[in-house]
């Protein structure tokens, strides 16, 4: 089943990594950005990952070093653990995806984007996806959730149908991954650049690399009736060439123009 991205998501502007600003006191993913966002009536656009103990934490890095004071893997500390860890330039917490759930309470959309876990968009185990879904249950605010890995959206689609899902996407080029790729793997990058899997996990959405957007593929997705996000956008200048052909943008570093 196909669940159509919520119009609020084609028409509010979509704060990356909330509305953050390190110099604001409201580092990226942290509650301030989040509260700065919903006083703005910006989208927000959120990352997870899991903890050791399968929790959905509101994190972008797999590791603790540059947004925080403490060091080493997230998924290795318990949701308690990093519950104690202060975000850099902020007086609070990694928060946890109910937290923000209950702060964001369908105030403005929600755009949560499933951190791969699999360290090469192969399939994972599900046990962040389905804390995912678990924190979901009863929110009835405008949400939707994407990846870059398919894998990802496949367990979603089986978790949490009822929610919209898209692929965060871009040219995946040969650069970006390991030299020397066995042929299945360099078959996979490839697919992974056509977007093959958008009907197989049931997408109703992408979110692509601005700068990529001229991409035919994306052309053809959205004549078929794919919304089409942008990340992640910079200037005023940026966002007006991306608007040619995605229906928003997901922007930071600048106030993004209200509709």
């Amino acid at each position: 089943m196909r669940v159509p991205l919520p119009e609020d998501f084609l028409r509010l502007p979509i704060a990356h990594r909330a509305y953050h600003d390190a110099e604001a006191k409201r580092p990226e993913n942290s509650l301030p950005a989040i509260r700065a966002a919903i006083r703005a009536g910006y989208g927000i656009e959120i990352d997870l990952q899991p903890s050791a103990d399968g929790q959905a934490m509101v994190f972008h890095d797999e590791m603790l070093d540059r947004l925080t004071f403490d060091t080493g893997p997230v998924a290795a500390r318990s949701a308690a653990e990093l519950q104690r860890i202060r975000v850099r330039a902020s007086a609070e917490p990694i928060p946890t995806f109910r937290q923000v759930l209950a702060e964001v309470a369908g105030k403005v959309p929600l755009l949560v984007e499933i951190k791969d876990q699999s360290g090469a968009f192969g399939p994972t185990n599900g046990v962040l996806e389905a804390a995912t879904a678990a924190a979901l249950q009863g929110y009835d605010g405008p949400v939707a959730l994407m990846s870059f890995n398919p894998h990802s959206v496949a367990h979603l689609q089986r978790l949490a149908p009822q929610v919209p899902r898209g692929l965060t996407t871009y040219a995946f080029p040969a650069e970006d991954f390991p030299p020397g790729l066995p042929p299945e793997l360099e078959e996979r990058r490839q697919a992974l650049a056509a977007i093959e899997d958008y009907d197989r996990v049931g997408a109703s959405f992408i979110s692509h690399h601005w700068r990529d957007l001229a991409r035919p593929r994306v052309a053809e997705l959205k004549a078929q009736g794919a919304a089409v996000l942008c990340w992640t956008i910079r200037s005023p200048e940026e966002e007006a060439e991306a608007r040619r052909i995605a229906q928003n943008v997901t922007f930071e570093h600048y106030a993004a123009v209200q509709p």
